[in-house]
């Protein structure tokens, strides 16, 4: 079928706003991993112009009267074709983007870009004061956000949507609920176990190593080193500057020699996700993933299903204890794998455990909200947080690093993020049973170091279709049923913990 002008106008605009958008993360990256501090203040002009422009060109009358004469084109067509769906989604999204002004996407880039020196800066004080103000800043502005548009149920479900197409606060309170009851009684139980000898663990492994095997267990998950590489940062994340150039960093944290792995693990969940979407749709809104969710679904299922599966150490044992054998030579497949996967009530987020992860999502949910409905102040947030460790996971929060400061996500006034992790941890148990459904032999295969028959079920079911389809839509794909179903998740905790 020949291509229209419309459509091919379409695409040009698409394209642009793609470059600029690219461009932008290219400057946020360098940011994070190498930019000299004194920078700063430049740095959130250029972030802003690009921003700008990006959303003006994603505003501008000439692609809202494109996108009107496109939509009478594409109504003939099939609903599932990528042209139907393109236009669509696309329309979908000028008509939230039309809603906030060019000077709210300036404002909001500048405080963005000063607000995460800032949070630096707090954490390695430990003092959450130097935040506060900049964290002030940034829930005024997303309050104004909310304010662009027509009132929703609550006004937390306008923040969500730009994450989760249609999620809602009243759909988290039923899921948040049932999983502090259920996953509440696993996590008790669990701890109250006698713990192993994990010693082991406890002493130093060189830095060198620890990020060496990161990027041998990267290389066998067919990570794509020509279009990607590995940094480290402050706080691990994965950057996208086109489906040619997908970005990770990770972490080395002393006293806990795995994490950089587990990280990298994460990470290159997300990575093999952006590397396995359609080229096709390169420079254009499907280049992504379906929603966060799914996208933290594929880095909650490579790392915890995968990377700390009792398969998986069958291959990997053998190599970290030739790496590290003066810490490992005396122990045995089964204390290691013990000692790794023992649950602990852990402060921070990103080294909790898969058992105890999602009582961290529940509290910032919790929290966010709170601010939303003006409940409660910025200044308020660290002893809130306290409080609420205290009674989701017993926890004494020793400062404010450990504590308030430990996510960048609302340094970056991401206000609506944080339940996408929990929501992907429920995902990725339904998509795993899916693909162990049609392909038994996976556990089998990752035993051998071999991920090729995981990696390419979640690439047809999943990574190829990038942003054309929702949760529901990539749920329903992948499994048959739209529904978000938290039991297949609690089983599987059930089965390894209790």
């Amino acid at each position: 079928m020949a291509v229209s002008n419309n459509m091919k106008q379409l695409k040009e605009i698409l394209g642009i706003a793609a470059d600029l958008n690219a461009a932008s993360a290219l400057l946020d990256w360098d940011m994070r991993i190498c930019m000299p501090p004194g920078a700063m203040e430049s740095r959130s002009f250029l972030l802003a112009t690009l921003e700008e422009a990006e959303h003006e060109k994603m505003t501008s009358r000439k692609l809202g009267t494109i996108l009107r004469k496109l939509e009478r084109e594409v109504e003939h067509l099939d609903p599932d074709s990528d042209e139907y769906r393109l236009v669509k989604k696309v329309k979908r999204n000028y008509d939230r983007n039309v809603m906030t002004p060019s000077a709210w996407v300036r404002r909001n880039a500048q405080a963005v870009a000063h607000a995460d020196a800032a949070w630096e800066k707090a954490r390695a004080a430990a003092d959450f004061r130097i935040f506060a103000p900049h964290l002030r800043k940034l829930l005024d502005l997303k309050l104004e956000y909310v304010s662009f548009f027509k009132p929703a149920e609550h006004p937390y479900d306008i923040l969500l949507d730009r994450f989760d197409e249609g999620m809602t606060c009243s759909a988290l309170n039923r899921l948040f609920h049932y999983l502090k009851k259920e996953q509440g009684a696993i996590i008790r139980e669990a701890l109250a176990k006698e713990k192993p000898d994990d010693s082991f663990l406890k002493q130093k492994y060189p830095a060198s190593k620890q990020l060496a095997l990161t990027r041998r267990v990267l290389t066998r998950m067919g990570y794509d080193w020509n279009c990607g590489r590995q940094d480290r940062s402050v706080h691990p994340f994965t950057t996208s500057f086109g489906l040619y150039d997908v970005r990770i960093t990770t972490k080395v944290v002393e006293g806990s020699p795995f994490s950089a792995l587990f990280s990298s693990i994460h990470e290159g969940g997300h990575a093999l996700y952006e590397q396995g979407i359609d080229k096709n749709y390169a420079r254009t809104p499907f280049a992504d993933g379906a929603s966060f969710s799914v996208h933290e679904s594929q880095s909650r299922l490579w790392e915890n299903l995968v990377g700390r599966s009792p398969e998986f150490w069958v291959y990997w044992f053998p190599v970290v204890r030739k790496m590290f054998p003066g810490n490992l030579e005396h122990v045995s497949p089964d204390e290691f794998l013990a000692a790794l996967n023992t649950p602990e009530a852990s402060p921070i987020r990103t080294e909790a455990d898969e058992l105890t992860y999602n009582m961290h999502i529940i509290l910032r949910f919790e929290l966010e909200k709170s601010l939303i409905e003006g409940k409660m102040k910025v200044a308020d947030l660290p002893d809130a947080w306290n409080a609420g460790m205290k009674e989701l996971l017993g926890i004494e929060v020793r400062n404010d690093t450990e504590g308030v400061l430990q996510d960048i996500h609302w340094a970056m006034g991401e206000f609506g993020y944080f339940p996408s992790y929990a929501l992907g941890n429920v995902i990725s148990a339904q998509l795993w049973n899916a693909a162990l459904k049609q392909i038994p032999s996976i556990p089998e295969s990752i035993a051998h170091g071999e991920y090729a028959p995981l990696r390419e079920w979640l690439r047809s079911h999943v990574h190829v279709f990038g942003a054309k389809y929702n949760t529901a839509e990539i749920l329903t794909r992948a499994t048959g049923s739209p529904e978000l179903e938290p039991e297949p998740y609690l089983n599987l905790l059930k089965k390894k913990y209790c």
